[in-house]
């Protein structure tokens, strides 16, 4: 028995030298994560779309601004006005086709965002990854928040159509019916088209099993949020209410446009000229449909009596305060979101 007391030991014993002592490892430059380098190319790029875009579209930019320096500023005050209320309608249409409470204002803002990633990329693509990132960012899982996005491409051109049908009906006399039916070539390729993907989505869902589960298993949990969707009155006068207004904010805000510039066409004609115009062409795979949209509205009204240099400027001007105006705000905001991991 040691008669050392222990109190007065200094400190623990010394390690065992009998090994090698061991090389201190340098601590190594640590290279930024994946998820932190995506999250800054995901900040930047809106940016960079924009750039692109002013390159290769910078004269319909200049000739809308350049037209519309001269055009009434409270007409064109109003054209922004109810642009501002088409943001609004789109965030209503994408809260009424999920069962969920989502918060106002971070919906609004991303539909705000969304915008500006629509107008960078075909068929509305952009606008559903950014809402498809914060429904999933909310607690919706993946499966709900696809079926979301489909009841909205869905509903939409269902409540356009029935708008068109009400306009036609209220006002006969603007035009005929057969006048909005295609003919000809037009018939066979609208018929050819329709069965071509009708085709092609049943061949890949016969013959692609991995493709045929996931798309199942969509739609189920799509006819189930239907159900429940259509079992809450908010939530339908949302869904509904809004898809059916959204294209009317639009036809409005080219109404004020050309109002604007002293285009004379009634309210009531030029709603049915980009109702026509967009439920024709609209399903062309442009990026916020522009191109295909606008050539069609110009035509149309056209033949309701426009000068085309008004009807022109007009659609130029709707693009200005649709597209342009809010596109370095809508992009700021998206990489806003990003950055703060909403999206």
């Amino acid at each position: 028995m040691s008669l050392l007391p222990l109190e007065e030991i200094p400190g623990p014993l010394p390690a065992s030298t009998t090994g090698p002592a061991p090389t201190p490892v340098p601590s190594p430059f640590r290279l930024p994560s994946a998820a932190r380098l995506a999250t800054k190319v995901l900040t930047l790029l809106p940016l960079l779309l924009i750039a692109v875009w002013a390159a290769v579209d910078w004269r319909a930019m200049y000739a809308g601004t350049a037209r519309l320096a001269s055009a009434d500023p409270w007409w064109l005050l109003a054209a922004f006005f109810f642009t501002c209320l088409g943001w609004g309608t789109a965030a209503l249409v994408r809260q009424g086709a999920v069962p969920d409470r989502l918060p106002t204002g971070l919906l609004i803002a991303s539909q705000f965002a969304a915008g500006a990633a629509n107008h960078a990329l075909p068929a509305s693509i952009g606008a559903h990854a950014v809402t498809l990132r914060f429904l999933q960012g909310q607690g919706i899982p993946l499966p709900r928040a696809t079926a979301s996005l489909a009841l909205y491409s869905l509903v939409r051109p269902i409540a356009k159509t029935f708008v068109l049908l009400v306009f036609l009906i209220s006002f006969p006399e603007m035009l005929r019916f057969g006048q909005l039916a295609p003919r000809g070539w037009s018939l066979l390729l609208a018929v050819g088209g329709l069965a071509t993907a009708l085709t092609t989505v049943t061949v890949l869902l016969c013959a692609v099993r991995r493709l045929r589960s996931p798309v199942l298993r969509c739609v189920r949990t799509a006819l189930t949020d239907v159900r429940q969707l259509h079992t809450m009155p908010s939530r339908i006068l949302a869904l509904w209410g809004g898809a059916a207004a959204a294209p009317v904010l639009q036809a409005t805000v080219i109404f004020a446009v050309g109002a604007s510039l002293g285009m004379p066409l009634s309210w009531a004609q030029v709603v049915l000229a980009f109702l026509a115009a967009s439920t024709a062409v609209g399903a062309v795979p442009a990026p916020g449909g522009i191109g295909p949209v606008d050539a069609a509205t110009v035509f149309t009204m056209v033949a309701f009596g426009a000068p085309m240099d008004l009807a022109t400027a007009s659609v130029i001007g709707y693009r200005v305060l649709t597209v342009w105006v809010p596109l370095l705000p809508g992009a700021l905001m998206l990489s806003a979101l990003v950055h703060r991991k909403v999206l």
